[in-house]
């Protein structure tokens, strides 16, 4: 006679999460899926490493993940071993010629190599590029609205001018992940910083993507009481903005947001990154984390 099957309560718990995936994994198979990285997943060890592995779980069920990096926390320790220190206007790095220099070589060099690579190991290909390769994002100076000074120049910093999806697109129908630092180049020969949340919000609309991600230090976007908030629409956002409920760093995040949702982009998302495995929690259970934004 055989012996009884002995059931294994974390087994189960797996194949339930398994299945739970399957209509998400169909309804998104072939889609586009553009992820912002940012915060805690980008500087801490075992966060990094479940990203990657994230990304490279997406692309194998039949998804398109592309992801735009950031760097702030490198940039800055970099700035601080030479004596700077970094200065913002509305959430804009003040960016001169020197911090030019840093800027390129720590988002271009070290953190690009750094997320291709961590990808590759976990068994995905990964290509690196900036927004300078093939020329696709051609961008220009970027003015600041300040209430006390009117329009500010803070430097070399970019707004989007255009974007040609055409490198990025063969990467995608090669079986690549492209990995995008925010980094392009102006009609005159001039180098600009371009904030990431910018980049992911306007490369998601670019290429019709069904997502766009943004993983962050917060669990979301938070009312003044610390409160999640979810299921915002322009409306309501430009309240919060209006009342200073955003504000800062976050007033990137939510502009690039919302002008995805209001260009094609389905869904977008402001995610906790310093939850393990935040990427696949949003995008293939029922449960998601963050704040979601809608088009209407």
């Amino acid at each position: 006679m055989n012996a009884p099957f002995s059931h294994n309560p974390q087994a189960a718990e797996k194949a339930r999460i398994l299945g739970e995936a399957l209509p998400y994994i169909q309804r998104f198979h072939g889609k586009t899926i553009v992820v912002k990285l940012g915060g805690n997943a980008m500087i801490e060890e075992g966060l990094k490493v479940a990203f990657a592995r994230d990304v490279v779980l997406l692309k194998l069920v039949g998804m398109n993940p592309v992801v735009v990096h950031g760097g702030g926390p490198q940039i800055e320790d970099m700035l601080s071993r030479l004596g700077k220190k970094g200065e913002f206007v509305e959430g804009m790095r003040v960016t001169d010629p020197e911090t030019m220099d840093v800027v390129e070589m720590v988002l271009g060099g070290q953190v690009n190599k750094e997320v291709v690579e961590l990808i590759n190991q976990a068994g995905g290909k990964a290509v690196g590029l900036t927004g300078q390769d093939g020329k696709f994002i051609r961008a220009r100076k970027m003015l600041i609205s300040s209430k006390e000074n009117g329009k500010v120049d803070i430097g070399q910093v970019g707004e989007i001018e255009a974007i040609d999806p055409a490198v990025i697109q063969a990467l995608e129908q090669g079986g690549f992940i492209p990995v995008v630092a925010p980094i392009a180049t102006g009609a005159d020969g001039t180098t600009y910083n371009i904030n990431a949340d910018l980049v992911a919000g306007k490369l998601a609309e670019v290429l019709n993507a069904e997502k766009l991600v943004v993983l962050t230090n917060t669990p979301g976007v938070l009312d003044k009481d610390g409160k999640l908030l979810t299921g915002l629409t322009p409306r309501k956002i430009d309240d919060l903005v209006a009342k200073g409920v955003i504000s800062g760093g976050m007033l990137p995040k939510i502009g690039s947001a919302l002008d995805a949702a209001r260009n094609g982009v389905k869904s977008v998302h402001i995610i906790d990154g310093r939850v393990p495995n935040a990427l696949l929690l949003e995008v293939l259970t029922d449960q998601g984390i963050g704040t979601l934004i809608k088009s209407k």
